[in-house]
């Protein structure tokens, strides 16, 4: 993978390009950065869906579609995350290959001058946004509130984080309250997009083979006209959990669910990450995983049972999915694993095994111009880009006595169990 490129073309706003000849497609992205808060996440998320829909020059979806396949069937996507304590929204062009197209036609330019219109040049009359796009974009991030809460492992996970972290920012959703969302008004939200375009940190990717220069040239242009004053973006992390908290709620359902949610102590840019990292997929990450293989197959104490680390946070969950009567058991069967990493009963198979399917999750994601600009972009706040090559290399270094040091730091902070009525 080529390593990326960037620049800072104006106040709080930075074009990176990635240079990859292998694919036919290329892909633009505008990263739009600003603090998660509650005030404002559910505006934001709003906001973003309602900028995809049209624009000044392409005033409803239906003309934005025909420009976007007159540009040889390009695609246009919105999508908004949390990035630690940060809400990170985007919207993003995947076309042709300038290399592609016919000659004398520049698909980055068209596209990235179309992102921008989306961007700059919204659809907006007497400093307010088009009502039946914002109710069809309220309705569909209301569905997806409804679709989350039915999806019983998702919201599980989502409760544990929401008590885990209701003293911090993180514990806020991506997309606010179902509340906040019901309450934007057309004006409001007009509001919030003045303040979003003078206080945002913007990161533009470009994915392709073709020379970035032309789009970078369209963003430079667009935001040399714009007065900014980027936000200070601060990133808390909570490095031991005091005393653990237990959580129960009961519902319907058929099948409960167990999360725990840990402090690891360590969080970017602590050298210490890798390690935590892959002590995470040592325990239950993979399929020769310490939780799979003893808690699920072994014991048959739950259908599921992952770990993930988020390494901005610190936070390490492990959820799973488990019959009622096995609740209390399967919590002790994964705090036994976690213990005994901490007294170094690891094979050198689990970790041979894990160290190779984890570098081949970082492998997978260079088979896309999609992946490999997720792969910058989830590197966005740590103190360094690395390729995939130095990475895997990074995760091939870490040794048994590194994984045992980061299962010590380990500490208990919030177990969530949602169980059957």
């Amino acid at each position: 993978m080529s390593c990326i490129n960037r620049n800072e073309i104006a106040n709080g706003v930075f074009f990176s390009s990635i240079k990859d000849s292998r694919f036919k497609t290329m892909k633009i992205t505008a990263n739009i950065v600003v603090p998660l808060s509650e005030d404002t996440a559910s505006e934001n998320a709003l906001l973003c869906g309602v900028l995809s829909h049209s624009c000044k020059e392409y005033p409803d979806f239906t003309a934005l579609s025909k420009k976007l396949s007159s540009l040889y069937g390009a695609d246009l996507e919105t999508s908004v995350r949390k990035v630690g304590d940060r809400q990170l929204l985007r919207i993003s062009a995947t076309g042709l290959d300038d290399r592609y197209a016919f000659e004398g036609d520049s698909i980055a330019e068209e596209l990235s001058e179309l992102l921008c219109k989306v961007i700059f040049e919204p659809n907006v009359n007497n400093n307010a946004f088009n009502s039946e796009e914002v109710e069809q974009e309220r309705r569909q991030l209301l569905d997806l509130i409804d679709s989350e809460f039915n999806d019983k492992r998702i919201y599980a996970n989502g409760q544990l984080i929401k008590n885990m972290c209701a003293d911090e920012v993180y514990g806020i959703k991506r997309y606010g309250t179902a509340e906040k969302i019901k309450a934007v008004t057309t004006e409001s939200l007009y509001k919030s997009y003045q303040n979003l375009l003078k206080t945002a940190k913007f990161e533009i990717m470009y994915v392709g083979d073709s020379s970035p220069e032309k789009a970078e040239n369209v963003f430079k242009s667009a935001f040399s006209k714009v007065e900014r004053t980027p936000a200070e973006l601060s990133n808390d992390v909570v490095r031991k959990a005091v005393k653990p908290k237990h959580i129960s709620e009961e519902m319907e359902l058929s099948q409960s669910k167990l999360v725990m949610g840990f402090r690891t102590s360590v969080a970017v840019p602590d050298k210490e990450v890798n390690a935590v990292r892959l002590m995470t997929a040592v325990l239950g990450g993979t399929a020769n995983s310490k939780l799979f293989c003893n808690v699920r197959e072994k014991q048959s104490l739950c259908y599921y049972c992952a770990a993930r680390y988020d390494r901005l946070k610190g936070i390490m969950t492990v959820d799973s999915g488990v019959n009622g009567e096995n609740i209390e058991k399967a919590e002790a069967g994964i705090l036994k694993e976690i213990e005994d990493m901490k007294n170094g009963i690891i094979s050198d198979f689990e970790i041979e095994s894990t160290k190779l399917a984890v570098i081949n999750s970082f492998r997978s994601t260079n088979d896309t111009v999609g992946g490999i600009e997720a792969w910058y972009v989830n590197q966005l706040f740590d103190d360094k880009f690395l390729t995939v090559e130095e990475q895997s290399e990074a995760i091939n270094a870490i040794t048994k006595e590194e994984i045992v040091e980061a299962a010590k730091k380990i500490t208990l902070d919030t177990v969530y169990v949602l169980k059957n009525k």
